[in-house]
């Protein structure tokens, strides 16, 4: 398995396995790896005949006060386990590398609507900061498919637009959350949790995997269900910052006859934010 850091490097690389006749896969990380991550990789194989992983904590997403230079950076382990997954390369530069002229220069991309609801209204310039990075890694890269955690439901949708409004050839692939035997979402960010914290985490799975059994039922008062899910996470210790319910398609709110639905939530426990969802077939 190469490890690389110069763009230069890596497009030399790619444009060798193109020349093969080779399908490049992408598998964009920020590293601190997980099974979440490894199935990522499992994920992508078999579209795929080379698998490419980049390791990039990307500062152009991390707003102020968020946790960027505290994130955990742990490449010589990352590697190890992606050495015994068959990667074909890890590509892991430096932030110099990716913003040659600084942040305040480079040139990012927006994705309206997508981009300000959700996560959005409490994390400005978030998603600007992933859609930018996962453009640049579409272009210096060129892969044929590149796969995304449906954990992160908000995030998968706005770099399915950005691809597709920016005809950008890239087969993007969601792939299901990988849980804890809890239920708890695999994430890097768990590591913040206290042991209590850790306990209580598992409940807000529980209670979208509520709100989603009253949809199946035939609830429609879509309102009154997120408001009750809302007041449960309160009382369980967490902070909540939305329980919403919309449609799958486009995380639009949904009229009542909606079927194809999804709820997502993004709540605090201590000093740790927790996302996660439901797809809901009503």
């Amino acid at each position: 398995m190469d490890i690389v850091q110069a763009i230069a490097e890596v497009r030399g690389q790619v444009a060798r396995w193109r020349g093969a006749g080779e399908r490049v896969g992408l598998v964009p990380t920020m590293g601190n790896l997980h099974d979440g991550h490894l199935s990522l990789v499992d994920g992508i194989r078999p579209h795929v005949d080379r698998v490419l992983v980049s390791i990039f904590v990307n500062p152009l997403q991390f707003g102020e006060g968020e946790d960027f230079e505290t994130y955990p950076r742990t490449l010589e382990s990352d590697c190890a386990q992606l050495g015994s997954r068959a990667v074909d390369s890890v590509f892991a530069p430096e932030t110099a590398e990716v913003y040659p002229d600084g942040m305040p220069l480079q040139t990012q991309v927006s994705v309206p609507a997508l981009a300000d609801t959700l996560c959005g209204l409490y994390r400005p310039g978030h998603f600007t900061g992933v859609a930018t990075v996962v453009a640049k890694l579409f272009s210096l890269t060129q892969p044929d498919v590149a796969i995304f955690g449906k954990k992160d439901y908000q995030q998968l949708a706005i770099i399915r637009r950005m691809a597709r409004d920016l005809n950008f050839p890239v087969e993007i692939l969601g792939h299901d959350t990988v849980r804890e035997a809890d239920g708890l979402a695999k994430s890097s960010r768990n590591g913040y949790l206290s042991p209590a914290e850790r306990a209580t985490a598992p409940l807000l799975f529980q209670t979208l995997r509520s709100v989603a059994a009253r949809l199946r039922e035939g609830g429609r008062d879509f309102r009154t269900l997120e408001s009750h899910a809302h007041d449960a996470l309160r009382a369980a210790g967490f902070r909540p910052d939305y329980v919403s319910i919309r449609r799958r398609v486009d995380l639009a709110l949904p009229d009542e006859d909606e079927r194809e639905l999804v709820v997502l939530a993004a709540a605090w426990l201590g000093d740790t934010r927790l996302i996660d969802n439901i797809r809901v077939n009503s």
